[in-house]
């Protein structure tokens, strides 16, 4: 087996933590020795041991003069946990094989040059490319300090997601609303606008019932019912409730009262300035967003040129009325020219669906 056959084994361990470790990043770790795998392990949650820790007290044979396979280079300081890099120092590992460095400044390519200090052979970038991928809200929170926004909705051929009645159930197929409900729970927060809220009455919850997603609401006017469906069986600030700086004062401290964190926004023009939200989410530790709708939400944060991916789910359906509603509204695009592009555009079909996934730039 190459390097890359034991890293893509690394990667796979990673992913068995997917949407539970936020906010540090998905992580895992092989070791072997003489050509056998002899431990693995994968950092299960924030808090609890890194990989390559797990791995190490996994063994179930000497570690001296193995190889560790790490998919992101290992700690070097003090966190919520003592540092990796000692730990592997101390073991006797002779060779260390890491995947892609820590974004983070703090460690960025010290553990590296401490390894090789220590006489421990290192290679780096093994896999990099995917493994950056793999862990791309977390680079984009580390780097930006704030968290990736990924923008999802489904739609018609012709790009309705409603008629002009308001009939939206159900645009696509049950295996892709299956699909993309289980999509959230990979996610910190869901954020939808508040006429979504009103129309819907949705509970925004993910399919793991451990999972406890915060629940955004854009909301300027303060006109969330209090009996809506997003406020049951939520822990004390779960729910945030984004609203404009001139607000019903009186309402926010009765939704307060209630346990619902309440952010007051500055405005840009007519909108809520919503770069200060995610700024603030950022602060609160949050990597990554996934934005429901509606159609003036997304088109809100994609004309402030804050969304970073999209999701779309296009089934193979026309409405044909131009009182039907659009996907996205709100952008302010003169002509063709100025329309906004998808970059790194990818197309793979879900049943009689197809997912459309592209970077805004």
């Amino acid at each position: 087996m190459s390097d890359q056959d034991y890293m893509q084994m690394a990667m796979r361990l990673a992913l068995r933590a997917q949407g539970k470790t936020s906010p540090n990043p998905m992580v895992g770790a092989v070791i072997v020795k003489n050509g056998k795998i002899i431990s693995q392990g994968f950092h299960r949650s924030c808090g609890s041991d890194h990989a390559e820790i797990v791995a190490l007290k996994n063994a179930q044979a000497n570690v001296k003069g193995a190889t560790l396979y790490v998919t992101l280079e290992p700690c070097g300081h003090y966190g919520r946990t003592p540092p990796c890099v000692d730990a592997i120092i101390a073991s006797g590992i002779k060779k260390v094989v890491v995947g892609t460095r820590d974004p983070n400044p703090v460690n960025n390519g010290a553990s590296i040059r401490k390894l090789n200090r220590a006489g421990i052979k290192t290679v780096v970038g093994v896999l990099q490319e995917e493994l950056q991928k793999l862990n791309e809200p977390f680079f984009k929170f580390i780097q930006d300090k704030r968290p990736l926004i990924v923008i999802k909705w489904a739609q018609t051929l012709d790009g309705k997601i409603a008629t002009a009645t308001g009939s939206s159930k159900w645009i696509t197929s049950e295996k892709t609303r299956k699909f993309s409900h289980k999509l959230r729970d990979q996610f910190d927060a869901i954020l939808v606008g508040i006429n979504t809220v009103i129309k819907d009455d949705p509970f925004l919850n993910g399919v793991s019932a451990s999972k406890k997603l915060k629940k955004i609401i854009i909301d300027p006017h303060l006109l969330v019912p209090l009996r809506a469906n997003i406020f049951r069986n939520v822990a004390q600030g779960q729910v945030i409730i984004v609203t404009s700086r001139s607000s019903d004062k009186i309402k926010a401290r009765s939704l307060e009262k209630r346990g619902v964190l309440v952010v007051s926004c500055p405005r840009i023009g007519t909108s809520l300035d919503l770069r200060f939200l995610f700024e603030e989410l950022g602060r609160r530790n949050m990597v990554n967003v996934l934005v429901e709708g509606g159609s003036r939400t997304i088109g809100k944060i994609i004309d402030q040129r804050l969304a970073d991916r999209a999701l779309i789910f296009i089934a193979p359906k026309l409405i044909g009325d131009q009182g039907a509603l659009s996907a996205v509204n709100g952008m302010r695009v003169k002509d063709v020219s100025s329309a906004l592009r998808l970059k790194n555009v990818t197309t793979r079909p879900i049943g009689e669906d197809i997912l459309v996934e592209g970077y805004f730039n």
